[in-house]
């Protein structure tokens, strides 16, 4: 049986720190590295749900597809679960956020985090659309 509370918990996370970061443009008591700081946040927790979240499709993709063969890597694992319709959109979507994933962890001026951060409303949207499917459960 699969385990999908960790990943609950970090989308929940996730989520709940991005609206954080929306609102604290319109926060005057923070200073700059207060928003900094929520900004990084973000970031952090973009890459913890995302690890997450793949390497949970991919136990799904073994116990519910039956396959046996399945690559320890995130691509693949996206590409199989598009190919075994199990994505709620489509596959080059979450290759794009595989590649945000990557670009976040070995760039170090800011640029690509800031990038990230303009796909993370849709990856939220998405990564909530894929844990529904996975689980049979509305998202809460």
């Amino acid at each position: 049986m699969i385990d999908y509370e960790k990943l609950q918990k970090f989308l929940k996370h996730l989520e709940l720190q991005f609206a954080n970061y929306q609102m604290a443009q319109n926060r005057p008591e923070l200073t700059d590295i207060d928003r900094e700081a929520i900004a990084e946040s973000v970031i952090q927790r973009f890459e913890t749900c995302y690890d997450t979240l793949w390497k949970t499709l991919k136990h799904h993709l073994i116990e519910e597809t039956g396959l046996a063969e399945i690559p320890n890597s995130p691509k693949p694992v996206f590409k199989l679960a598009g190919q075994n319709k199990a994505l709620p959109s489509p596959v080059e979507k979450w290759i794009a956020y595989a590649n945000a994933r990557t670009d976040t962890a070995h760039d170090y001026s800011g640029e690509k985090a800031a990038e990230t951060r303009l796909i993370v409303k849709d990856f939220i949207d998405d990564a909530i659309g894929l844990y529904q499917t996975m689980t049979g459960t509305i998202w809460e």
